[in-house]
């Protein structure tokens, strides 16, 4: 598809690997391309939130699916004031998003088999790990750098508003994050320092038909939805007509 001369657009969602080779081939025949890639996801919490209110939140952005979702909460950085309790609260909620259930359309089975660790629960009809929260990792763990694309949730703290940015601002996290916190106008300072298309206030991550969708740095290459989205499925012509 990517070197047919008969193909003039190519709209892929995938690793930065695979979209690399893909804009490489499509320069061939000059294809109008759209790359939708790494999603490693930002999640901020500052210390002023309503925890009942914000881990429920947190933890479908990371759980839903699996957290087989472009735009999942990946990395969870959590005010250190708030940390225990948090993680506390947020352990509790993952209770919810049992493995049990073979025809659940809450928790989903995972996309690929599991070849180490998690765990395999004999006689079910799927791949299917149950919901892990990881404690402070390493910020250069593989856990941390790299889109897990799983059931899996870093949390990290932290207390320096310019440092948790600047740790959010990865190259392959520029698809979306999500920030939580009541004060509007610092959640919206927070949000404009994010080097990401899209950021979601005070809930987790879900793309609308009607805003433009679109990831920076190495999470892609133009974009879909919303009517800058649909620009790039078009062909503009200008017609000159003189008397």
């Amino acid at each position: 598809m990517v070197l047919h001369p008969g193909i003039q657009h190519i709209s892929f969602t995938g690793t930065i690997a695979v979209g690399q080779r893909i804009f490489q081939n499509c320069a061939k025949t000059l294809k109008k391309v759209v790359l939708e890639l790494a999603g490693n996801n930002a999640c901020i919490i500052c210390e002023d939130v309503d925890l009942a209110k914000v881990v429920p939140s947190v933890a479908a952005g990371c759980f839903f699916h699996a957290g087989q979702v472009c735009v999942a909460s990946k990395r969870i950085y959590v005010h250190e004031s708030l940390y225990d309790r948090f993680l506390d609260m947020f352990i509790e909620e993952s209770r919810k998003y049992a493995i049990s259930d073979d025809e659940s359309n809450l928790f989903s089975p995972l996309s690929n088999k599991i070849v180490a660790g998690g765990e395999v629960q004999s006689g079910k009809k799927a791949y299917r790990i149950a919901p892990t929260i990881v404690s402070k990792p390493p910020e250069d763990s593989l856990l941390v750098r790299e889109e897990q694309f799983s059931p899996i949730a870093p949390i990290m703290s932290w207390t320096d508003e310019a440092a948790v940015i600047a740790r959010s601002n990865l190259d392959n996290a520029g698809l979306g994050a999500s920030v939580y916190t009541p004060d509007i106008n610092r959640a919206q300072k927070i949000a404009r320092s994010l080097e990401c298309g899209s950021v979601w206030i005070n809930r987790f991550e879900r793309p609308h038909h009607g805003a433009y969708f679109g990831g920076w740095k190495m999470s892609g290459y133009g974009g879909e939805m919303g009517r800058q989205g649909l620009y790039n499925y078009c062909q503009t012509q200008s017609l000159h007509i003189h008397e």
